[in-house]
């Protein structure tokens, strides 16, 4: 007797990448403004996708990794105001055409942590309203219109929560604030973005994803401050956006209710990245979590039980929303590390998907090791070396893709 077909539609195996991570900074971006502040390390040609993309592409397809989240950087598309950069864009499109010709599906980031200056700078980015909802929909339009035959999927902006917490928390981004109160209100207004970017997006028949920066909270210690801030933690990464997709108000910690029913109808799959849980003390510092076990030279702990628990919480909160899992992996110097990681996350991912949770797909981040800021110097996050030499880890992940549903 023959067994059933299948009645999960095929799972997506991919990559990610960020442009200023394989490009390097665009010279009109407010990233490279910040490296020659001294505030990063000079980011160059990134890890030179930019000349060698077609061999990189190939690459992932001969690893059955088919899919691949790349970001169309507007700071290269539009470097001034009201003015496309005619070579940026036919780059692009020849880059989306070789994903094409090569097997690889193609999903779009519109934003990934760098901005083009004369927005962020001089225009106040997303904070501003007129900019939010006049020049922010005026680049969402161009890119679809611009590219939306050649992108298999939509990822509007990346990880909304920590881009507010990493430029208005002190973190170490543009625009480089240290303001609580500004903080919330960035955390609002790009949420915003990126849901207003999703309804704009969905008339074109390629599916929207989120692409959240999720993770399991843990109070450090056992002070009621700790707690507290563990609870408001939680609250950034989980509750403003769910709250708009499960019953259209967005709401952002301590600002008031925004009633938009449309909301809920803005994004089709819920995809997410996982670094790990993140453990916060009583004085609202992180710290590795769980406590006593090896950190990455990223600053993180590996602990692939957090993706069982954030996708069955997802499965809770969102009960009729697909998942994506839109990015895992860990920044270490060590492939063993990165190769028990992954093999246990993929076990957590199978639970998942046997209890009955729709999972559409696994993206490893990432593919080619690329520019890094994080501790003043590159971090390897790759399954591929600058060589483009595959890793261990590059291999347990073909062989998954491969041989898997």
């Amino acid at each position: 007797m023959t067994d059933p077909p299948d009645p999960r539609p095929p799972f997506w195996w991919g990559t990610t990448s960020a442009s200023t991570q394989t490009e390097g900074a665009a010279p009109a971006s407010d990233w490279l403004d910040w490296e020659r502040s001294g505030h990063a390390p000079p980011s160059g040609d990134g890890n030179g996708f930019a000349t060698r993309f077609a061999d990189d592409l190939t690459l992932l397809a001969d690893h059955g990794l088919t899919h691949h989240r790349l970001t169309l950087e507007w700071a290269r598309l539009e470097p001034t105001n009201g003015k496309p950069d005619q070579a940026a864009v036919e780059h692009y499109r020849e880059v989306l055409e070789v994903a094409r010709d090569t097997g690889i599906e193609i999903w779009a980031c519109l934003h990934h942590v760098s901005l083009p200056g004369w927005f962020g700078h001089d225009e106040r980015g997303f904070v501003d309203a007129r900019s939010r909802t006049y020049f922010w929909p005026r680049h969402v339009d161009f890119v679809a219109e611009t590219f939306g035959d050649l992108v298999t999927g939509w990822m509007p902006v990346h990880e909304p929560s920590r881009y507010a917490l990493d430029g208005w928390m002190g973190r170490g981004h543009p625009p480089g604030r240290n303001d609580p109160t500004r903080f919330v209100e960035a955390l609002e207004t790009v949420h915003l973005a990126a849901f207003e970017a999703a309804l704009r997006l969905r008339g074109g028949g390629a599916p929207v994803a989120t692409d959240h920066w999720l993770a399991p909270v843990q109070a450090i210690g056992t002070s009621p401050l700790a707690s507290s801030w563990a609870r408001r933690l939680d609250d950034v990464l989980w509750a403003g956006w769910l709250g708009a997709m499960r019953d259209g108000e967005l709401q952002v910690l301590d600002r008031g209710p925004i009633p938009r029913p449309e909301l809920r109808e803005a994004f089709d799959i819920v995809g997410f990245t996982y670094d790990g849980a993140l453990g916060i003390d009583g004085a609202g510092d992180f710290q590795p979590y769980p406590p006593g076990r090896p950190v990455t030279a990223a600053g993180a702990v590996p602990w692939p039980e957090g993706l069982g628990v954030v996708l069955h919480r997802l499965a809770e909160e969102l009960p009729d929303m697909p998942l994506l899992v839109s990015g895992y992996g860990i920044g270490t110097t060590d492939d063993g590390m990165r190769v028990e990681h992954l093999r246990e996350g993929l076990d957590h991912l199978d639970e998942a998907r046997r209890d009955g949770i729709d999972v559409r797909g696994f993206f490893h981040r990432t593919a080619v090791d690329g520019y890094e800021w994080l501790l003043g110097h590159d971090v390897p996050y790759g399954l591929f070396d600058r060589d483009r030499t595959p890793r261990p880890s590059a291999a347990l992940l073909r062989d998954r893709a491969t041989t898997a549903s």
